[in-house]
Order: structure tokens, then sequence, then C-alpha cells
């Protein structure tokens, strides 16, 4: 019994059964990119071969993917660094601030200035009269007020984004003339809840809930 018998009593194609399907079947590699790139194709004679050209279209084609996909990823990473220097510079304004309303100003110039937003506000919950009256981008509310005010708002740990109820833009944004339109929220702790730090724009879609927070968080 030959191999080619063998092999179609066991059900097995043969080389040339593969062949005369191809030879029929031109067309057959059209959507059969995946295994065209698992191909081993040598040839020494030079010249051009059809599905040779076929792969080589095809790592070009992976290639600019991966080049392109390349570039995002750079320009991303850039990004991300002005954010973390911008934010380094925030944070070390913050700690030399002397008051509690130099703090709020320093951080109502930075998210204006260096991040180019429009609204920063920081609201603290208690009854306990401080010792200057609030100023600026500093709101003091007590506790009970803000529970009814933003509720589920300030359940989290972390960060939240979104549109919001107008209600809630206008009780953390209490002075604006031109309304705030989506915001980004970031809960203040010192063992328990002490304030919300909140950044507006007046662009409706600027913060949604899909964006990350790890910025806003940090």
């Amino acid at each position: 019994m030959t191999e080619q018998t063998a092999r179609q009593k066991a059900g097995e194609l043969t080389r040339e059964e593969v062949a005369d399907y191809l030879r029929a079947n031109p067309d057959f590699f059209i959507d059969q990119d995946e295994l065209l790139r698992s191909l081993t194709l040598p040839h020494d004679s030079g010249r051009a071969i059809s599905l040779v050209e076929r792969q080589v279209h095809l790592f070009r084609e992976q290639r600019d993917t991966l080049r392109r996909e390349l570039v995002e990823l750079v320009s991303i990473a850039r990004h991300n660094d002005r954010l973390f220097e911008k934010s380094k510079r925030l944070l070390m304004q913050v700690i030399e601030a002397r008051t509690l309303n130099d703090m709020a100003a320093a951080i109502d110039d930075s998210i204006r200035g260096d991040f180019g937003l429009d609204a920063a506000s920081v609201l603290l919950f208690t009854d306990v009269e401080l010792p200057e009256a609030s100023q600026g981008a500093l709101h003091v509310v007590s506790p009970s007020a803000a529970r009814e005010r933003l509720g589920s708002l300030l359940e989290g740990e972390r960060a939240v984004c979104g549109q919001f109820r107008e209600s809630e833009r206008e009780f953390l944004f209490p002075d604006r003339e031109e309304p705030i339109a989506s915001v980004a929220l970031v809960p203040l702790r010192h063992d328990e809840l002490v304030g919300v730090f909140a950044v507006g724009s007046c662009q409706p879609g600027y913060f949604d809930q899909s964006m990350g927070s790890l910025f806003l968080s940090y």
C-alpha cells in the first residue's frame, strides 16, 4: 500500500488534491489573512510570486498599523507627562499655602490657568466656624446640606465624572455666572469625608462617566 493510498483510506487530503483544489479556486486566499501569515514560502527564482506579494502586503499593513499605534502611545505618554508635571506643581502650591483661602486660590488659578478648565471649587463640610471667612473658590457648607444636595455623589471613594443634575452643579459652583455643564468631583477625606474638590467645564461632554480619574484621584 502506497503512502498516498494509506492517506486516502484515512480520509486525509493528498498534496495533489490540495493543489487541484487551489487551482480550481484561485481566490481561496483572499479572505485568509491569518493563514497567509502562517505560511512559509521559500523561493529562489527571484521573480514575483503572487502569494508572496500578498504576504508582503499584509506585513506592510501590519507594520503601518503598529507604527500608528506606537505614535499614539508616545503621544499619550507625553500628554500624561505634562499632566503629571502640572499636578506636581499644583500639589506643591497647595502644600505651601498658609491658609485655606490661599489653598483654594492656588487650586483655582492652576485649574483655570495650567489645565485650561472653566472653574474649580473646594467645598468643606463643617458646622464649625472657620478662623477666616471663605473667599473665591473656597466654600463652607454643613455636612447635612451637602448630603441633601449631593446625595450618592458622596458615597464613593474615588473621583466621579459626569454632567450631574443642574441642582448639584449649582451647589458645587455657587458663584458662577456662566453655567457649568460637566463636572469632575474628588472626595476629600481625612479618616472621614471632610469635603469635595470639584472641577467644572462649560462643555457638556468634557467630563463623562467613562473617563479615567487617575490624575484627579492623585
